[in-house]
């Protein structure tokens, strides 16, 4: 029976299909290279010495990108740590001082995740 479902599928379902999708904001680790996969079949060819440089700088802008994420949801703790500190002026001081050290954090992901991307387009296109 389950080879009998997908025996029925059309070709073109799968022809139609596109090979950018993206999970949540993060980048594909190709996004980098000078060739981008095709429909239907999505596979890339990779030039072996050049292209690891590019999947490497793919690879951590994706990391960047999860560093603010975890930098964000860090701010947001931490604001809720302070609104809940009950005005104990210790609890209040470490929350400020966890505020303060991920928009340090955040500033510096914003900053690599720019020299990144500009690296990346400027080597690979």
């Amino acid at each position: 029976m389950f080879a009998l479902f997908f025996a029925k599928i059309p070709v073109s379902f799968f022809a139609a299909a596109t090979c950018t999708h993206k999970f949540f904001f993060f980048p594909n680790w190709w996004e980098y290279l000078t060739t981008q996969p095709s429909p239907p079949d999505c596979s890339i060819t990779l030039n072996f010495p050049s292209d690891i440089w590019l999947i490497g700088l793919a690879v951590i802008d994706i990391l960047l990108r999860l560093a603010g994420l975890v930098a964000i949801v860090s701010i947001i703790a931490a604001g809720v740590g302070y609104i809940t500190s009950s005005g104990n002026p210790e609890n209040a001081a470490k929350a400020r001082r966890r505020i303060y050290n991920s928009l340090i954090g955040l500033a510096i992901v914003f900053i690599a995740a720019g020299l990144v991307a500009f690296l990346g387009n400027t080597l690979g296109g």
